[in-house]
């Protein structure tokens, strides 16, 4: 009777095992997407089963921070068995009706310009500052909203940096820029709330610094307000049983150097660096290559990366194939694809067969 029972037990262990093994390996297949309102539950629903099928396990959806939309979505999805991330626009807020009446919320550049009337770019960047209370509050207040909703997996931050200091290489004709140096009007932030912060710590003041560019201090005051923002928000997700995501640059060096961001020091449980070769006229490989980084510089943490992939710059799905393959040969523990109306048939068939072929 005791040889039975052994045979037992071990067997249960051995299945549980392999399933452990099985929950660990999983890499898994996310989507980016915004939800327009006046669609109605059927083609919500259509949209929801088309990425289902095309082997898509994760929804990271944009309502406009709108916890009602997000309410009426998340059942509908995971019928479709999609997990479902809020993505929110954190510290660039365009048209936001509440911080628009408070003039005194938004970053001001080196020039002395506020975003709140004078936009850098482009004109939906409308950047709130992470060191003003009443501006951080008023974002830490809309991702607590998110985090309450019932059944998301997670609250999704996104702009959770300053502007660009440095453009993508491939983005400057676009504005027929050149960015050899650090360019006063591109440079955040400058307000009063963040002068005086800073001043009370390193007793000097920005402003008459003799070049910001290589103040490291000042350098680091902002990547750890950014951080400040983020661990903030953490501990609100987490309060509710969610996780916290965000989608970064596409390793920390890098956003270090072009937005301010420095990621692998972040409370977060999981990143998706958009690591969009073809924006800095990079070819397929880099998508290796940065992620392989990431997953370095996350070296002893526990924060898990998800290779962020560009759909309209890949020539071919035979290249969508393969950045998702360099991904997680790289480490990653799963890809997401930017976005979902950038989805084709053929592109949805692409990742349905390669996923397969990793199990």
């Amino acid at each position: 009777m005791k040889l039975p029972k052994l045979l037992l037990i071990l067997l249960a262990f051995s299945i549980f095992s392999c399933a452990k093994k099985e929950e660990q390996t999983t890499f898994k297949f996310g989507v980016w997407t915004t939800a327009d309102p006046k669609k109605s539950d059927a083609d919500f629903t259509k949209e929801f089963k088309k990425y289902k099928n095309g082997g898509i396990d994760e929804v990271l959806i944009n309502t406009g921070t709108d916890p009602k939309l997000l309410k009426r979505l998340v059942p509908l999805a995971t019928k479709e068995g999609l997990k479902v991330h809020a993505w929110i626009m954190a510290m660039n807020r365009p048209g936001d009706s509440i911080a628009l009446q408070h003039p005194d919320w938004y970053q001001v550049s080196k020039e002395g310009k506020s975003c709140f009337d004078n936009r850098p770019y482009v004109d939906y960047y409308q950047w709130l500052c992470p060191t003003r209370k009443a501006s951080r509050d008023h974002v830490l207040g809309l991702v607590e909203g998110l985090a309450e909703v019932e059944g998301v997996e997670s609250v999704h931050l996104d702009y959770i940096r300053f502007p660009d200091i440095f453009l993508p290489i491939s983005l400057l004709p676009k504005y027929n820029l050149v960015q050899d140096v650090e360019l006063p009007q591109f440079d955040f932030c400058y307000c009063d709330e963040c002068v005086k912060a800073f001043e009370k710590i390193h007793h000097k003041n920005p402003k008459t610094s003799h070049n910001t560019s290589i103040d490291m201090e000042w350098k680091n005051f902002r990547l750890n307000a950014i951080k400040a923002v983020v661990d903030d928000a953490y501990k609100i997700a987490h309060k509710h049983n969610k996780k916290l995501t965000a989608a970064v640059f596409p390793y920390p060096e890098m956003a270090d150097h072009m937005v301010r961001q420095r990621w692998d020091k972040w409370n977060i449980d999981e990143v998706y660096p958009m690591i969009y070769h073809s924006f800095y006229d990079e070819e397929i490989d880099w998508v290796g290559y940065a992620t392989k980084q990431g997953v370095a510089d996350l070296e002893d943490k526990k924060t898990k990366i998800n290779t962020g992939i560009y759909i309209p710059g890949l020539k071919s799905d035979k290249e969508l194939k393969e950045a998702i393959l360099l991904a997680k040969e790289n480490g990653a523990t799963g890809v997401s694809f930017f976005d979902g109306n950038a989805l084709s048939d053929s592109n949805l068939k692409t990742i349905a067969a390669t996923k397969a072929s990793l199990k």
